[in-house]
């Protein structure tokens, strides 16, 4: 992934680009200690990944990560964990309070990874003909999300379930790659039609018609193993009959 360090104190920039040297998984493009001076690569270079310092002058790190218009995924560092609550309403990758341990450094890069590989090999939807008939889904029985920079429509009945990563939801269709989207639980099940969807878990919503088996404490859909919560396990129950 390419990236980008901000921050105004040499020390801790420097810090953070030793670390992603001996990372290796890291290109840094580029090091600034003003945020607007990295505007102009933001824009010109597809930067993957950026840290941010928060506390700074002229514009805080915050502040610049609202200002953007396509934002890379994007992880704070900074000495004040007062702005953790912000950070996150964000959609920052993490959060990390200086002095930042580089195993806690790794695991927040490897959890920008796993985002930025999902949404590299998410794919729009595209059905065939056969496929519409085979589905036999009515008209309108679809719902948009969206993913990336575009809404894009999918048919209910090719849904399998649908995972929570962090802030983003993971939808598991029967048409290959997942689709990424940045969605809550809340705002997905509300596209949803609750005879065919059901909540099994805080992380799982599952479509009841590609459950191939239920077991004590999980559920089998093509070959995955979904957990069921303890707190849901009752209503799922009684919505499958069981």
């Amino acid at each position: 992934m390419k990236c980008i360090i901000i921050d105004d104190e040499p020390l801790a920039l420097n810090i953070i680009k030793s670390y992603c040297d001996d990372l290796g998984t890291l290109e840094v493009v580029g090091t600034f200690t003003n945020a607007l001076e990295a505007l102009d690569i933001i824009n010109s270079h597809n930067i993957d990944l950026v840290f941010s310092d928060i506390e700074m002058p002229q514009i805080n790190g915050i502040e610049f990560i609202k200002a953007l218009n396509h934002k890379p995924l994007f992880i704070f560092t900074t000495a004040y964990s007062q702005y953790a609550i912000e950070g996150f309403e964000l959609n920052a990758v993490d959060y990390l309070v200086k002095p930042v341990p580089f195993p806690r450094f790794i695991k927040a890069v490897n959890r920008a990874r796993e985002i930025f590989e999902l949404k590299k090999n998410s794919t729009p939807i595209s059905i065939s003909k056969k496929e519409e008939t085979q589905s036999n889904t009515a008209p309108h029985q679809f719902i948009f999300v969206k993913s990336e920079y575009e809404n894009i429509k999918i048919e209910l009945a090719l849904i399998k379930y649908i995972e929570g990563l962090k802030d983003y939801l993971k939808i598991h269709t029967n048409t290959g790659k997942p689709i990424l989207t940045l969605m809550s639980f809340k705002d997905i099940q509300a596209k949803l039609p609750e005879n065919n969807f059901v909540r099994i878990h805080r992380s799982f919503i599952v479509n009841i018609g590609h459950i191939e088996t239920v077991q004590k404490s999980k559920v089998i859909i093509d070959k995955t193993r979904i957990p069921i919560g303890d707190s849901y396990k009752a209503d799922f129950l009684k919505r499958i009959g069981i």
